[in-house]
């Protein structure tokens, strides 16, 4: 599972880079996938407060965490109110914004 988590972070990130240029060049076609990208990710976490409330940088260093001890994943997690899926969308959130996206990658670097 948290081998999973790792891949799906780093997956995000990369994804998150390669958005970063579409969503520039075709503002008018991604608003209403945005939109509703957002809104299913919102229902998708358990705790969206806590969820919100951890910073990129917080998400990388997570992130490095589970990447280092896998078998603790569950608990790294449920020690900051998280479960995969809230862990994930909260990700996913964090990829949309390409600043974000960079603090999450330098964090998850330093914690690595």
């Amino acid at each position: 599972m948290s081998k999973q988590l790792s891949m799906i972070a780093a997956l995000l990130i990369v994804l998150a880079a390669g958005c970063k240029n579409q969503q520039t060049a075709s503002n008018d076609t991604a608003t209403p996938a945005g939109t509703t990208t957002s809104a299913s990710s919102a229902s998708s976490v358990s705790n969206p407060v806590q969820a919100s409330a951890l910073s990129p940088e917080d998400l990388g260093t997570l992130g490095a965490q589970i990447k280092k001890q896998p078998n603790d994943a569950d608990k790294l997690l449920s020690e900051r109110g998280l479960n995969e899926q809230s862990f994930a969308a909260a990700i996913r959130k964090v990829s949309e914004d390409p600043s974000s996206a960079k603090r999450y990658t330098a964090a998850y670097k330093k914690a690595s």
